[in-house]
């Protein structure tokens, strides 16, 4: 097959912006020719380009000049914006996650501990229609960067359903570590919400995603949620929580510990559980219990190599796997931790969808629902774990 050439624009400089740069570098089915990249901070744009060899761009229209698609790698605050504008050009938009997000009503006093949680709903609800929209009258389309739909774990389970004709009686899945690195996700203003759509948005789409698989393999459409419930706690922000120095503890408005019940349209259930509590690295999994198998999705941690170290130092120039406290003892060590975690899959499975069109499994739709749920589930949460209907698009 004669590989097309895809040209790339990154959008955003930061920690995102680099591991997709890594999983660009191996894409194999086009050749990925990177223009170079465009952010805010235009001094972090440039050390960023000067790293990689590409060049640094002054303003987001002249990189959507040079390029078919770009990586939508920016705070959650500009998602719709530059998602809308790129769309507008006909361009293909790489969207990180969570698609769109409510950051407050930009007073100086906005406190996403105390603002009515249905206003966050409504603005994300309008959010995902102005992007649908775009989308609509757009040649170029949403490709929703949702890593764990990706995973090859999931993948599997989705084989297994679909070649089953499996039914899905309850999804339980997590994702949890001990605290962001990123400074600005300690305020609601910054990333649109806490832990639970920070944390909880992995889990709850991927099974969103595999009930989608199951309604799509046996009836030709997909099974979406239908109602939420949840409850948050703000855990480290407790007056009484005693700090060891281990768990980080400066959020400023927003929830450290989440969970999420959902009801599907055949009432079938899926909980998520998020926290920025739990140590000893990151904590990826997700369990299917289905009415002819079980499967338990193990994507961080996985023992496909386990290692004993009697001292820490030893390690000390050894990357063992994100959020680990100590590399003494019995670790389990990835060989390849963003190929577990599905980030190599999904940026070639989109430049397949951007140069050959083909089809894509983590779409705007996708997208949307997840968005949907969680302001709901914001919703619930604000009303004590009520019952919330979710809308889908």
């Amino acid at each position: 097959m004669n590989k097309k050439t895809i040209r790339v624009g990154i959008v955003g400089a930061g920690f995102s912006a680099t591991f997709h740069y890594e999983s660009i570098e191996q894409v194999h089915s086009v050749i990925a020719d990177v223009k170079g990249v465009y952010a805010l901070d235009m001094k972090q744009a440039a050390e960023y380009a000067a790293r990689r060899g590409i060049r640094c761009y002054e303003s987001l229209d002249a990189l959507l000049d040079d390029v078919d698609v770009i990586h939508c790698c920016v705070l959650v605050a500009g998602h719709e914006s530059v998602t809308v504008r790129a769309l507008e050009r006909d361009k293909f938009v790489i969207c990180e996650k969570p698609l769109t997000g409510y950051c407050g009503d930009g007073s100086p006093d906005f406190h996403g501990d105390r603002f009515p949680k249905e206003d966050a709903l409504q603005f994300g609800l309008a959010s995902v229609e102005r992007m649908l929209e775009a989308e609509r009258k757009s040649k170029g389309k949403i490709l929703y960067a949702e890593n764990w739909v990706y995973a090859p774990a999931v993948q599997k389970e989705r084989e297994i359903i679909e070649k089953t004709g499996a039914q899905i009686l309850w999804i339980h899945g997590e994702e949890a570590h001990s605290g962001s690195h990123n400074p600005t996700y300690a305020y609601w203003k910054w990333s649109g919400g806490g832990v639970m759509i920070g944390k909880g948005c992995h889990p709850l789409t991927a099974a969103l995603y595999l009930k989608r698989v199951e309604g799509r393999a046996r009836d030709g459409r997909p099974i979406r949620p239908k109602t939420v419930s949840a409850r948050t706690a703000a855990l480290t922000r407790l007056p009484n929580f005693r700090d060891e120095g281990h768990i980080r503890r400066d959020y400023y408005d927003i929830d450290d510990f989440a969970l999420m019940h959902v009801t599907f349209e055949d009432d079938t259930i899926a909980t998520v559980f998020a926290s920025d509590i739990i140590l000893g690295g990151i904590h990826n999994w997700l369990e299917v219990a289905c009415n002819n198998h079980r499967s338990i999705l193990n994507i961080n941690p996985n023992n496909s190599m386990q290692t004993y170290n009697p001292v820490d130092a030893n390690f000390r120039d050894i990357y063992v796997v994100e959020k680990i406290g100590t590399k003494q003892g019995w670790t389990t060590p990835l060989p390849d931790e963003n190929w577990f975690t599905g980030y190599p899959q999904e940026i070639e499975a989109f430049y397949r969808t951007v140069a050959y069109g083909e089809p894509v499994e983590s779409d705007s739709r996708l997208a949307a629902d997840a968005i949907s749920t969680i302001y709901s589930a914001y919703v619930s949460a604000e009303r004590k774990g009520a019952e919330v209907p979710v809308r889908t698009f």
